[in-house]
């Protein structure tokens, strides 16, 4: 038996990787989104691309790939913890917070650029099927890109981003019952299609319903018996166990693997161990989701922009206009400015990734004829990787626009629970910890706390204490409580390895940021302040001094000389710890 047929496709894996490992650093350096970057390049060594020349350069065959069926299967795994990591940030608490923005701007923006873009459908040819899964699709914008855009302008906190954020919210969630619809269509079952939608509608509720409560019973208390030996390699496993799981019993009951991975997410994302967990997938999420975009890429063919040089381009043109309009007069009447809503129609105006997703499965049941699924993917995919300019120009006519009419960009707000500005994060929550939550409680400061141990959590999640399941030395935890909007991080673990870790991890991601650490003694808090924390208090130091200030009370010693020597002492021990640089 040959390695080949030992592991399947072991040199894509191995291109993959090899690209994976070039090609990241390299948009990282050069801040280029990462999803276009796999886009542009599946494109390129895709059969489309260089891997057309395999039979005059037979050497391109190392470099390319030749078939896209060589890497569905990650491709699928890619969509799959997508579909996971999305539902991961669908919380209850955050529905409901941004319900006017979700279920409001959300819905219309779906509704009405589906009809409009449905109907065009319609009047070009296609049939009924198609027309409403085309429309519905393309209404979709991209998750990934839009996301990383606003990450990277920092602008997921203002109204802009947060109203961008709740209609992006809302399609993801529409994607549960279009692939439903999808799937049910394809079985070409008797009855009118108003029948088959209802259909459609009464087996995803059921078979969501069923899994969603089966699972917030089952999935709380696995995690929370499995997790309280605090080994990570159980804690993965338990992830990849539930998103797997799940996804594979949604697929069992005739429905799509993604819907069962993002209900996976959706379930996890009721309990304390939501940020936990979207650390412990970020790396397999990230190589995954590139394999899957970069597969997307391969099913692009330039050559079809040469041979339709005209229509491709005005379809992208009139997809961006199209939603776009229709999404600034709902961000402008919901209460944004108007140059903030014109950008946020240009933002959210490109196709989305759910498209390559929808369409691929709507041809394999042949709903759509293949030339006009080609067509659609080639509208997306170009769609998507002008969106960086496309957000750009959207961001200075915005500007232009405010400016000439004198409105103001923040002239609304958009509430969210988990969008906290200026708060402090907690890094354990302990004794120390707790009592220093109830000072900032009582000083009507925000704070946000990250604890190991899985009792603890629960018990104070059940009084309704921001407190979360996580080690506080990883700083990706950290990033994830929005480091960047925080105004201080406070560490009061006792355990000097994980709080000098949590130390230097903060400064690597927010050298700025103002970092307070409890200390056991002096050598302690001296290794900390090495570190880069900017106060450290040594507990037993101040335990001492406390002890020591009673006793000169209750000697009779002046309250005056009593302080006088008590910060003598003090300044002489913390000395080392003021003066170190």
């Amino acid at each position: 038996m040959s390695a080949h047929e030992g592991l399947p496709h072991l040199r894509e894996l191995i291109l993959f990787l090899c690209l994976s490992g070039v090609l990241i650093p390299l948009l990282q350096r050069r801040s280029i989104n990462p999803v276009l970057g796999f886009l542009a390049m599946g494109t390129l060594v895709g059969p489309y691309g260089l891997g057309r020349l395999v039979e005059q350069w037979p050497w391109l065959s190392h470099l390319t790939f030749a078939r896209v069926e060589d890497v569905s299967v990650f491709a699928e795994l890619g969509v799959i913890f997508l579909m996971f990591m999305i539902g991961l940030e669908m919380s209850v608490d955050r529905l409901w917070a941004l319900r006017r923005w979700v279920f409001g701007v959300g819905a219309l923006q779906v509704g009405l650029s589906a009809v409009i873009i449905g109907g065009l459908a319609h009047a070009f040819g296609n049939p009924a099927e198609a027309s409403v899964i085309l429309g519905l699709v393309l209404a979709f914008s991209s998750t990934a890109v839009v996301m990383q855009l606003l990450t990277l302008r920092r602008d997921l906190g203002t109204p802009l981003g947060q109203a961008s954020f709740s209609v992006l919210l809302f399609q993801d969630l529409a994607v549960v019952p279009l692939l439903v619809l999808v799937g049910l269509l394809g079985q070409h079952g008797d009855g009118s299609f108003a029948l088959q939608m209802g259909q459609a509608a009464m087996k995803g509720v059921v078979t969501i319903g069923a899994i969603y409560l089966v699972g917030r019973r089952l999935v709380q208390p696995v995690f929370h018996h499995l997790a309280a030996n605090q080994q990570s390699d159980t804690f993965m496993a338990l992830t990849l166990l539930v998103s797997l799981g799940v996804a594979a019993l949604t697929w069992a009951a005739g429905l799509s693997m993604a819907m069962g991975a993002l209900l996976a997410g959706l379930i996890i994302a009721e309990t304390e161990f939501r940020h936990a967990v979207e650390v412990t997938i970020e790396p397999f999420k990230g190589l995954l989701m590139g394999l899957f975009f970069m597969s997307v890429g391969m099913g692009i063919d330039l050559a079809e922009l040469i041979s339709r040089p005209l229509w491709l381009p005005l379809s992208v043109i009139g997809l961006v206009l199209i939603k776009g309009a229709v999404i600034a007069v709902l961000f402008r009447g919901f209460g944004l400015s108007t140059g903030r809503a014109v950008e946020g129609g240009l933002l959210l105006g490109a196709g989305g990734e759910f498209a390559f997703i929808v369409i691929g499965m709507a041809l394999s049941y042949e709903l759509l004829p293949r030339d006009v699924a080609q067509f659609m993917l080639l509208v997306v995919g170009l769609s998507m990787l002008a969106t960086p300019l496309i957000a750009r120009i959207g961001q200075a006519v915005g500007n232009a626009i405010d400016r000439r009419s004198g409105q103001r960009a923040d002239a609304t707000q958009v509430s969210d629970v988990d969008t906290l500005h200026n708060h402090v994060i907690l890094a354990g929550y302990g004794r120390v910890g707790q009592l220093v939550g109830e000072l900032l409680t009582d000083l009507g400061v925000a704070y946000c706390a990250i604890e190991s141990d899985p009792a603890l959590v629960a018990r104070y999640r059940a009084r309704g204490l921001p407190v979360v399941f996580g080690d506080a030395s990883n700083p990706e935890m950290l990033r994830r409580l929005h480091l960047d909007r925080a105004g201080a991080v406070i560490l009061t673990m006792d355990q000097t390895a994980p709080a000098i870790h949590a130390v230097h991890g903060l400064r690597k991601i927010a050298p700025d940021i103002h970092v307070l650490a409890r200390a056991r003694d002096e050598k302690h808090a001296l290794a900390l302040r090495k570190a880069g924390a900017n106060v450290v208090i040594p507990e037993t130091l101040e335990s001492s001094l406390q002890l020591a200030a009673g006793a000169l009370a209750q000697l009779g010693v002046p309250d005056e000389a009593a302080r006088m020597l008590l910060d003598r002492a003090r300044d002489n021990r913390t000395h080392p710890l003021r003066n170190h640089s």
